[in-house]
């Protein structure tokens, strides 16, 4: 079975993705991660991440698995440098390749096989697995997003964050291919003002009554 939920950044995609798939005893899986795992990794080799044919040359080199529901590359585990505000300010340029998200969406179908899985990304619902079992799009406020944001970059500025929220939320609902949308028959969940648990609850009753 797939569970996959799509949303913006900051809209508890990856909290409640992973908290879900503990309490459902599925895999988690993030997509998203694994665009922020060759930005990433593109960063800390010395490579412009605006610059697209070494940052896929880059991608094809390094191996992108997951191990307990943490990112690693080439074996080691980068979950933690996943969020930090590099990555966030050009992994959204380095995923509108789609050179780049051909490499993901094999990937992370391939991680999938034969497996019951919860996933999470910004195209999941409508390109990686248009046949999923359950498609949400979880949703929030760009303030509460912001606001969320601050908890994960101690010392960020809320205003900086705010502005750097609304322009990836542009750019990722603009992008070519793979751009940010509700898939028809997803279920949409607003999570401004709810808790992890209530996001849950809602998913989990969603997802026992009959197909």
């Amino acid at each position: 079975m797939v569970i996959a939920i799509d949303g913006p950044a900051g809209s508890g995609k990856s909290t409640i993705a992973r908290r879900l798939a503990e309490e459902l005893g599925f895999y988690f899986l993030n997509t998203g991660s694994f665009y922020r795992a060759y930005t990433l990794s593109a960063i800390e080799n010395g490579i412009d991440p605006l610059d697209k044919d070494k940052v896929l040359s880059n991608a094809e080199s390094i191996e992108i698995t997951v191990k307990d529901g943490n990112i690693c590359i080439d074996g080691v585990d980068c979950e933690n440098k996943l969020h930090t505000a590099s990555v966030d300010a050009y992994a959204s340029q380095v995923s509108s390749d789609p050179r780049i998200r051909e490499l993901v969406n094999k990937a992370v179908r391939n991680i999938a096989k034969g497996l019951d899985i919860v996933t999470e990304g910004r195209d999941t619902t409508t390109v990686i697995f248009p046949e999923a079992d359950y498609k949400f799009y979880f949703d929030a406020s760009p303030e509460v997003r912001a606001k969320r944001r601050m908890q994960d970059q101690e010392g960020s500025d809320y205003q900086t964050i705010l502005k750097a929220i609304e322009e990836r939320d542009k750019m990722d609902k603009e992008k070519a291919v793979g751009a940010l949308k509700i898939a028809d028959n997803a279920i949409y969940i607003d999570t401004s003002l709810l808790t992890i648990s209530q996001v849950c609850e809602k998913v989990i009753e969603a997802v026992r009554e009959p197909l």
